[in-house]
């Protein structure tokens, strides 16, 4: 009635309201996918959300997940890293470890320097949040440059591992494929980019 969007429970089972799931995915394979399909649903009056009205509720939702998101991929970038390097020092080429070699080093030493710049900025970040001045460009920064950081990486540590590093033995092919989803929800790279702009130049690039 006062012209301002609502949130609201839809439940199973009510009538026009479906929920098929989603197979064959080759991301996120841990978790169940699917859409919510709503075809003239009537929700009773008793299911709207109480406390708050507007875009608001959902948008700080938002700045909550996309902050742990920004931390879950740099833990996925440690463990492609901690891969990477173990196997630096086990993996023999030339009578040597192939960690001994210069662009082996170079690979590991640039990985290292980008986990902890992203670590370092999400932990700043963090202390912004327990002080309430954290803000949602901010918190756009943080996730996309995880993400970002996190699939460089990846990829970074699928090649020192050469053709091992496509078998399911070692986690960077999976830790790929997931944070290629990553880099569209919650937000996608691109509007991460479109919401820092707002913030430097004063301008929306979007409605």
């Amino acid at each position: 009635e006062e012209g301002r969007i609502h949130g609201l429970v839809v439940e199973r089972g009510m009538e026009g309201f479906s929920t098929p799931e989603t197979h064959g995915k080759w991301s996120l394979r841990a978790s169940c996918t699917g859409e919510l399909v709503f075809d003239n649903v009537k929700v009773p009056k008793e299911n709207l959300l109480p406390n708050k009205s507007g875009l608001g509720a959902p948008m700080m939702c938002l700045d909550s997940a996309r902050f742990g998101i920004a931390w879950g991929a740099i833990g996925a970038a440690m463990d492609c890293y901690d891969s990477a390097r173990r196997y630096s020092l086990e993996r023999v080429q030339f009578d040597k470890p192939i960690g001994s070699f210069q662009l082996i080093q170079k690979k590991l030493s640039e990985m290292l320097t980008e986990i902890t710049k992203a670590q370092l900025l999400n932990w700043k970040l963090g202390k912004m949040f327990e002080e309430g001045k954290a803000t949602t460009p901010m918190i756009s920064m943080a996730k996309r440059n995880a993400v970002a950081t996190a699939l460089d990486i990846a990829r970074e540590a699928r090649q020192i591992h050469g053709g091992m590093g496509i078998t399911g033995e070692y986690p960077m092919m999976r830790h790929m494929m997931n944070l290629e989803s990553v880099v569209t929800y919650e937000g996608t790279h691109d509007i991460h980019l479109l919401i820092l702009g707002q913030e430097i130049t004063g301008i929306p690039a979007f409605k």
